[in-house]
């Protein structure tokens, strides 16, 4: 049996579920909406449990730890899903937050506020900085992952309205479809 493919989303409020919903649905993946929380309240195997059960891939799942400046929830959760046999992770959408308290993370890439990828990181607002990283709650356990494509974005569903969901999260969208598009040039 082949690994289901699955991309994670480190973000899980109200407002990050809506937007990871309608952007799944527009690149054509599921959406594990139970994932969403703040903090993440479901284990690591209880998210591979539904990945498992998802009709089709890519599978997306929301990881979040809600501020905590320790390993928390999402990050644990994560961890366990990352190293479960029948999942891969082909991609993370690292999500942005206004601390730099917590270690960042190496991206390949961000998708800014206005759509465009850039080769810097970008600040919870979706602007670019000067970094090469993204500073964020639930990011700092991707450095301990192989995660082939971390990609950065502000905050879904928000960035001032440029990724709002009603009009199809634009910035969320794109990120997601460059995770799908790096998973299948590497084979």
């Amino acid at each position: 049996m082949s690994k289901r493919k699955v991309i994670v989303v480190t973000d899980g409020d109200e407002f990050a579920r809506n937007a990871v919903e309608a952007a799944t649905s527009k690149v054509g993946g599921r959406c594990i909406s139970l994932s969403a929380g703040n903090p993440t309240h479901l284990t690591g195997s209880e998210i591979a449990e539904l990945v498992m059960k998802a009709a089709h891939d890519p599978v997306v799942v929301m990881l979040d730890d809600n501020g905590s400046k320790k390993e928390g929830y999402g990050e644990m959760s994560l961890k366990s899903l990352a190293s479960s046999p029948q999942i891969e992770i082909i991609g993370a959408v690292a999500v942005a937050s206004d601390t730099k308290t917590q270690k960042g993370t190496k991206i390949n890439f961000s998708i800014n506020r206005d759509g465009k990828k850039v080769n810097s990181g970008v600040n919870k607002l979706g602007f670019n900085t000067q970094d090469n990283e993204i500073f964020g709650d639930t990011v700092g356990v991707l450095n301990q992952l192989n995660i082939p494509v971390i990609v950065g974005i502000g905050d879904p569903g928000k960035m001032d309205g440029k990724d709002n969901p009603l009009n199809g999260a634009p910035i969320t969208t794109k990120a997601l479809r460059e995770i799908i598009e790096a998973s299948k040039k590497q084979g």
